[in-house]
Protein backbone atom coordinates (compact mmCIF):
# COMPACT_ATOMS: atom_id res chain seq x y z
CA UNK A 1 0.00 0.00 0.00
CA UNK A 2 1.07 3.76 -0.76
CA UNK A 3 1.05 6.77 1.68
CA UNK A 4 1.48 10.31 0.51
CA UNK A 5 1.55 12.19 3.96
CA UNK A 6 -0.04 9.38 6.20
CA UNK A 7 -2.96 9.53 3.41
CA UNK A 8 -3.50 6.12 0.93
CA UNK A 9 -2.88 7.00 -2.36
CA UNK A 10 -4.45 7.68 -5.06
CA UNK A 11 -3.11 7.95 -8.85
CA UNK A 12 -3.38 11.40 -10.16
CA UNK A 13 -4.90 11.40 -13.85
CA UNK A 14 -2.36 14.11 -14.82
CA UNK A 15 0.89 12.03 -14.50
CA UNK A 16 2.00 10.60 -17.38
CA UNK A 17 3.03 7.77 -16.36
CA UNK A 18 4.26 4.79 -18.57
CA UNK A 19 3.61 1.21 -18.19
CA UNK A 20 6.91 0.45 -16.16
CA UNK A 21 5.80 3.24 -13.41
CA UNK A 22 2.34 1.99 -13.53
CA UNK A 23 3.00 -1.99 -12.88
CA UNK A 24 5.98 -0.29 -10.06
CA UNK A 25 3.08 1.49 -8.44
CA UNK A 26 0.50 -1.64 -8.92
CA UNK A 27 3.17 -3.98 -7.33
CA UNK A 28 3.30 -1.61 -4.22
CA UNK A 29 -0.48 -1.22 -4.00
CA UNK A 30 -0.11 -4.80 -3.37
CA UNK A 31 2.35 -5.25 -1.24
CA UNK A 32 1.74 -6.63 1.79
CA UNK A 33 4.11 -3.36 3.36
CA UNK A 34 3.36 0.15 3.55
CA UNK A 35 5.78 2.23 1.23
CA UNK A 36 5.64 6.18 2.37
CA UNK A 37 6.33 9.41 1.23
CA UNK A 38 6.12 12.84 2.28
CA UNK A 39 5.14 14.36 -1.22
CA UNK A 40 3.98 12.68 -4.76
CA UNK A 41 7.22 14.29 -6.19
CA UNK A 42 9.19 12.14 -3.70
CA UNK A 43 6.86 8.81 -4.97
CA UNK A 44 7.65 10.24 -8.76
CA UNK A 45 11.04 10.39 -8.40
CA UNK A 46 11.15 6.95 -7.21
CA UNK A 47 9.34 5.56 -10.18
CA UNK A 48 11.62 7.42 -12.48
CA UNK A 49 14.66 6.00 -10.84
CA UNK A 50 13.42 2.57 -10.85
CA UNK A 51 12.02 2.63 -14.17
CA UNK A 52 15.63 3.96 -15.71
CA UNK A 53 17.53 1.22 -13.39
CA UNK A 54 15.76 -1.26 -15.69
CA UNK A 55 16.57 0.72 -18.72
CA UNK A 56 19.70 0.85 -18.06
CA UNK A 57 19.89 -3.17 -16.66
CA UNK A 58 18.59 -3.64 -20.69
CA UNK A 59 21.07 -1.16 -22.08
CA UNK A 60 23.72 -3.16 -20.97
CA UNK A 61 22.41 -6.29 -21.74
CA UNK A 62 23.08 -5.00 -25.47
CA UNK A 63 25.90 -3.44 -24.55
CA UNK A 64 29.20 -5.04 -25.50
CA UNK A 65 30.49 -4.93 -22.06
CA UNK A 66 32.12 -8.59 -21.26
CA UNK A 67 31.93 -9.84 -17.73
CA UNK A 68 35.61 -10.56 -16.36
CA UNK A 69 37.06 -11.06 -12.98
CA UNK A 70 39.09 -7.98 -11.56
CA UNK A 71 42.48 -9.53 -12.90
CA UNK A 72 41.15 -8.62 -16.14
CA UNK A 73 39.44 -5.90 -15.91
CA UNK A 74 38.88 -3.45 -18.76
CA UNK A 75 38.35 0.13 -19.47
CA UNK A 76 38.75 3.27 -21.80
CA UNK A 77 41.61 4.71 -20.40
CA UNK A 78 40.32 8.32 -21.71
CA UNK A 79 37.91 8.30 -18.94
CA UNK A 80 39.18 6.00 -16.02
CA UNK A 81 42.51 5.27 -14.64
CA UNK A 82 42.56 0.80 -14.15
CA UNK A 83 44.25 0.24 -10.42
CA UNK A 84 45.97 -2.65 -9.88
CA UNK A 85 43.07 -4.54 -7.98
CA UNK A 86 40.74 -4.21 -11.17
CA UNK A 87 38.90 -1.11 -10.24
CA UNK A 88 37.99 1.86 -12.71
CA UNK A 89 39.11 5.79 -11.03
CA UNK A 90 37.88 8.30 -12.49
CA UNK A 91 40.33 10.48 -14.67
CA UNK A 92 41.05 14.05 -12.74
CA UNK A 93 40.40 15.64 -15.83
CA UNK A 94 37.14 14.22 -16.86
CA UNK A 95 33.52 14.84 -15.73
CA UNK A 96 31.62 11.78 -13.83
CA UNK A 97 28.76 11.60 -16.41
CA UNK A 98 30.70 11.49 -19.27
CA UNK A 99 32.92 8.85 -17.97
CA UNK A 100 29.50 7.12 -17.00
CA UNK A 101 28.15 7.15 -20.46
CA UNK A 102 31.07 6.01 -21.64
CA UNK A 103 30.88 2.64 -20.17
CA UNK A 104 27.57 2.35 -22.47
CA UNK A 105 28.32 4.07 -25.86
CA UNK A 106 32.11 2.67 -25.95
CA UNK A 107 31.24 -0.33 -24.21
CA UNK A 108 33.46 -2.99 -26.08
CA UNK A 109 36.11 -1.27 -24.18
CA UNK A 110 35.18 -2.57 -20.46
CA UNK A 111 35.00 -5.63 -18.74
CA UNK A 112 33.71 -6.13 -15.03
CA UNK A 113 32.15 -8.74 -13.01
CA UNK A 114 28.88 -8.61 -11.84
CA UNK A 115 28.65 -6.50 -8.79
CA UNK A 116 30.57 -4.13 -10.04
CA UNK A 117 27.83 -3.89 -12.81
CA UNK A 118 25.32 -3.18 -10.30
CA UNK A 119 26.63 0.55 -9.30
CA UNK A 120 27.19 1.12 -13.07
CA UNK A 121 23.64 0.61 -13.64
CA UNK A 122 22.55 2.78 -10.34
CA UNK A 123 25.29 5.53 -11.91
CA UNK A 124 23.61 5.74 -15.57
CA UNK A 125 20.36 5.41 -14.43
CA UNK A 126 20.81 8.00 -11.73
CA UNK A 127 22.43 10.77 -14.53
CA UNK A 128 19.45 9.34 -16.49
CA UNK A 129 16.96 11.11 -13.53
CA UNK A 130 18.85 13.79 -12.63
CA UNK A 131 20.66 15.13 -15.52
CA UNK A 132 24.15 15.98 -15.69
CA UNK A 133 24.86 19.38 -13.68
CA UNK A 134 23.42 17.55 -10.63
CA UNK A 135 25.18 14.29 -11.65
CA UNK A 136 28.46 15.69 -11.46
CA UNK A 137 28.10 17.42 -8.56
CA UNK A 138 27.36 14.67 -6.02
CA UNK A 139 29.39 12.58 -7.79
CA UNK A 140 32.84 13.82 -8.37
CA UNK A 141 35.35 11.41 -7.35
CA UNK A 142 33.92 8.10 -8.66
CA UNK A 143 35.54 4.62 -8.10
CA UNK A 144 34.10 1.68 -9.65
CA UNK A 145 35.11 -1.15 -7.70
CA UNK A 146 32.68 -4.41 -6.25
CA UNK A 147 30.06 -2.70 -4.58
CA UNK A 148 32.19 0.35 -3.51
CA UNK A 149 30.13 3.20 -4.11
CA UNK A 150 29.26 7.20 -3.50
CA UNK A 151 27.87 8.07 -0.12
CA UNK A 152 25.08 10.19 -1.87
CA UNK A 153 24.34 6.48 -3.35
CA UNK A 154 22.79 5.60 -0.09
CA UNK A 155 22.99 1.89 -0.98
CA UNK A 156 20.49 -0.09 1.26
CA UNK A 157 19.87 -4.15 1.67
CA UNK A 158 17.55 -6.19 3.88
CA UNK A 159 15.70 -9.32 3.78
CA UNK A 160 12.50 -9.17 1.92
CA UNK A 161 9.19 -11.72 0.80
CA UNK A 162 8.42 -8.61 -1.67
CA UNK A 163 10.24 -7.23 -4.59
CA UNK A 164 9.51 -4.66 -6.58
CA UNK A 165 10.85 -3.64 -10.37
CA UNK A 166 14.05 -2.12 -10.25
CA UNK A 167 15.44 -3.81 -7.00
CA UNK A 168 18.61 -6.33 -6.99
CA UNK A 169 18.17 -9.40 -6.23
CA UNK A 170 21.07 -12.18 -5.60
CA UNK A 171 20.74 -15.63 -6.88
CA UNK A 172 23.00 -17.43 -4.92
CA UNK A 173 25.13 -20.66 -5.59
CA UNK A 174 26.49 -22.10 -2.41
CA UNK A 175 28.21 -25.24 -4.09
CA UNK A 176 29.98 -23.41 -6.65
CA UNK A 177 33.32 -24.98 -8.34
CA UNK A 178 36.38 -23.92 -6.44
CA UNK A 179 37.70 -23.84 -10.44
CA UNK A 180 35.44 -21.54 -11.45
CA UNK A 181 34.58 -18.79 -8.04
CA UNK A 182 33.27 -16.15 -9.94
CA UNK A 183 29.91 -18.44 -10.51
CA UNK A 184 29.70 -18.49 -6.56
CA UNK A 185 26.39 -16.32 -7.44
CA UNK A 186 24.80 -13.57 -9.70
CA UNK A 187 23.66 -9.75 -9.19
CA UNK A 188 20.47 -9.50 -10.71
CA UNK A 189 18.21 -6.74 -11.28
CA UNK A 190 14.28 -7.30 -11.44
CA UNK A 191 12.93 -6.28 -14.81
CA UNK A 192 9.01 -5.08 -14.93
CA UNK A 193 8.58 -8.77 -16.32
CA UNK A 194 10.11 -10.71 -13.50
CA UNK A 195 12.58 -11.48 -15.48
CA UNK A 196 16.07 -11.08 -14.24
CA UNK A 197 19.42 -8.88 -15.85
CA UNK A 198 22.50 -10.31 -14.43
CA UNK A 199 25.96 -8.85 -16.18
CA UNK A 200 27.19 -12.24 -17.64
CA UNK A 201 23.99 -13.70 -17.68
CA UNK A 202 21.83 -11.68 -19.96
CA UNK A 203 18.12 -11.26 -19.47
CA UNK A 204 16.79 -14.85 -17.93
CA UNK A 205 13.55 -16.10 -15.72
CA UNK A 206 15.09 -17.05 -12.36
CA UNK A 207 14.58 -20.39 -13.55
CA UNK A 208 16.93 -20.21 -16.09
CA UNK A 209 19.47 -18.32 -14.23
CA UNK A 210 19.58 -21.07 -12.00
CA UNK A 211 19.85 -23.59 -14.33
CA UNK A 212 22.85 -22.24 -15.99
CA UNK A 213 24.54 -22.06 -12.22
CA UNK A 214 23.62 -25.56 -11.66
CA UNK A 215 25.36 -26.06 -14.73
CA UNK A 216 29.02 -24.80 -12.68
CA UNK A 217 28.16 -26.38 -9.20
CA UNK A 218 31.24 -28.94 -7.74
CA UNK A 219 30.59 -32.46 -9.27
CA UNK A 220 29.48 -33.58 -5.94
CA UNK A 221 27.13 -31.23 -5.29
CA UNK A 222 23.87 -31.66 -3.60
CA UNK A 223 22.50 -28.60 -3.33
CA UNK A 224 21.12 -26.14 -6.14
CA UNK A 225 21.51 -22.56 -6.78
CA UNK A 226 18.25 -20.60 -5.70
CA UNK A 227 17.42 -17.01 -5.50
CA UNK A 228 17.77 -15.73 -2.16
CA UNK A 229 15.37 -13.27 -0.10
CA UNK A 230 18.33 -10.42 -0.08
CA UNK A 231 17.05 -7.08 -1.50
CA UNK A 232 19.28 -4.41 -2.47
CA UNK A 233 18.49 -0.60 -3.95
CA UNK A 234 19.48 2.82 -3.30
CA UNK A 235 17.77 5.14 -0.62
CA UNK A 236 15.57 6.85 -3.41
CA UNK A 237 14.73 9.43 -0.69
CA UNK A 238 17.99 10.08 0.57
CA UNK A 239 18.71 10.61 -3.38
CA UNK A 240 15.73 12.86 -3.66
CA UNK A 241 16.63 15.30 -1.39
CA UNK A 242 20.52 14.77 -2.47
CA UNK A 243 19.52 16.06 -5.77
CA UNK A 244 17.40 18.63 -4.52
CA UNK A 245 20.42 20.53 -2.78
CA UNK A 246 23.03 19.43 -5.12
CA UNK A 247 24.03 23.01 -5.71
CA UNK A 248 24.94 23.77 -1.82
CA UNK A 249 26.95 20.60 -2.01
CA UNK A 250 29.92 20.13 0.28
CA UNK A 251 33.45 20.49 -1.24
CA UNK A 252 34.19 17.55 0.70
CA UNK A 253 31.79 14.06 1.86
CA UNK A 254 32.76 11.19 3.93
CA UNK A 255 33.35 8.24 1.93
CA UNK A 256 33.21 4.98 2.55
CA UNK A 257 36.33 2.93 2.96
CA UNK A 258 37.60 0.64 -0.40
CA UNK A 259 37.06 -2.64 0.43
CA UNK A 260 39.32 -4.50 -1.78
CA UNK A 261 39.01 -8.59 -1.70
CA UNK A 262 39.25 -9.80 -5.74
CA UNK A 263 36.65 -12.28 -5.03
CA UNK A 264 34.22 -11.21 -8.16
CA UNK A 265 30.13 -12.06 -8.48
CA UNK A 266 29.50 -10.95 -4.15
CA UNK A 267 26.42 -9.64 -2.97
CA UNK A 268 26.45 -6.58 -1.40
CA UNK A 269 25.76 -8.11 2.19
CA UNK A 270 29.12 -9.80 1.58
CA UNK A 271 30.93 -7.20 0.70
CA UNK A 272 29.97 -5.47 3.74
CA UNK A 273 30.72 -8.41 5.76
CA UNK A 274 34.64 -7.42 4.48
CA UNK A 275 34.33 -3.98 5.58
CA UNK A 276 33.41 -4.35 9.48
Amino acid sequence: MIQISGIPFQLNENWQLGSIEKTIIQEMQNAPIFYSYYSEYELLFELQVRKNIIQSAKEMNKSQAEFTTFAHARCNPKYWQLTRAGGFLLRPDVRPADAILDIFRNSSLYAFECATAIPIIYYHAILNSIGRNSFNSLFRNLYLYSWHTDTDLGIITFYSNHLLPGDVVYVNNPDFDKKTPWFRGVNAVLLEDGRLFGHGFNIRTSEEMIELLNETRKPDSQQSAYVTKLVTRPSFKYLFRAAGSYRNARAYKMQRPIVHHSKSSISYAHYLYYSI
